[in-house]
């Protein structure tokens, strides 16, 4: 059986805010906003690259926003990733070195927190 995670729900207090630092600060394309009805708007956003969404909205979940702690994606480069985030005005980590592979790590504004892995030569899928 073959199963693939394409999307997360992330919950946040404010559709728009949340929706503006994932497209013009962490670099998210901006894939569907739609509002189904009064009570119910959904935003679906994608990593440059990831086969796995991210839904914000209203009426989509009752997880309280902030929630969602230790998203993680893989990246090339550490550096480069630090470098882009920092120029686009994210609150990044600086890059935090482990033996499983190098880490810059930052939070939307509602406290949803990311990791960003750069996994180490020779431990690549």
């Amino acid at each position: 059986m073959e199963m693939k995670l394409e999307l997360v729900y992330v919950p946040v207090s404010d559709v728009d805010r949340a929706k503006a630092f994932y497209v013009d600060k962490v670099g998210f394309n901006d894939d569907v906003d739609v509002a189904v009805s009064e009570e119910i708007r959904f935003v679906q956003l994608t990593p440059p690259g990831s086969a796995c969404s991210i839904a914000l909205g209203t009426g989509l979940t009752d997880s309280e926003p902030g929630s969602v702690q230790g998203l993680q994606m893989v990246i090339a480069d550490a550096d480069a990733a630090h470098k882009e985030l920092l120029g686009r005005g994210v609150d990044v980590s600086d890059v935090d070195e482990q033996p499983w592979g190098r880490f810059v790590r930052f939070s939307d504004p509602d406290g949803n927190t990311w990791s960003l892995q750069q996994i180490p030569p020779g431990h690549q899928r």
